[in-house]
């Protein structure tokens, strides 16, 4: 779904073009709001609009990034188009992303800072999902510049993961196949030489019968000379 920000709501923003100037602004306002620095890990930003009356604040990115959270264990999408209302400690009515849970995707509309604090970050899914996570599995790298790498280019799919998972399977099974053949490999070479001994042995036999039959034939041959 295209977002389309109202005229008079972008007459009252303060509107950010390019991704320097973008990710600064990003950077500035999890700042403010006390929020970790890399919760909103956007690539090549076109545009980023907020609203200071209303805490409205808008991002629209070139791709989708597919973004993995290692702390947490947790893989997040978000959108070319990112929305949200910013308030101290939370940002809530959140369109445009989505946290991967078990095998399916689910659509965040919260995420805030746990109440009291306990040094917790609260995600909500649409639905009445809710997960809690440390804050620090979402703080940007200690240097301060640029935002962790996502884990996959932003134009891969959401279910690419998946796909790279049953393509390990796959390459476990045939490891497993591969002592299998081996053993068959070696089975067949057995074969083929206990059948090479066996054709050997019957041909010896055979020298042997027919020696037998040239002896019993030259007896005979010489009896008969002799009766003459």
């Amino acid at each position: 779904m295209t977002l389309t920000i109202p005229d008079d709501v972008r007459a009252k923003a303060e509107i950010y073009v390019g991704d320097a100037a973008g990710q600064e602004k990003t950077r500035f306002l999890l700042q403010e709001t006390g929020l970790p620095s890399g919760l909103l890990p956007l690539r090549d930003i076109i545009e980023c609009g907020y609203v200071e009356e209303t805490g409205f604040v808008w991002l629209k990115q070139r791709r989708k990034v597919d973004h993995y959270f290692a702390k947490a264990g947790r893989h997040v999408s978000y959108g070319t188009e990112v929305s949200a209302i910013a308030e101290p400690g939370r940002l809530r009515k959140i369109t445009g992303v989505k946290a991967k849970e078990m095998l399916i995707w689910v659509s965040l509309h919260e995420i805030c800072l746990d109440e009291p604090p306990s040094g917790k970050l609260v995600c909500k899914a649409i639905g009445g999902l809710s997960r809690s996570f440390p804050v620090e599995a979402f703080e940007a790298d200690a240097s301060g510049g640029a935002l962790p790498e996502p884990v996959k280019p932003a134009d891969g799919d959401e279910n690419a993961d998946d796909a790279a998972a049953e393509e390990e399977e796959v390459k476990e099974q045939e490891d497993v196949k591969k002592p299998e053949g081996e053993e068959a490999e070696k089975e067949g070479e057995k074969n083929k030489e206990e059948d090479g001994k066996k054709a050997k042995e019957d041909v010896e036999k055979v020298e042997e019968k027919l020696k037998e039959l040239s002896t019993t034939e030259a007896v005979q041959t010489e009896a008969v000379a002799a009766k003459n």
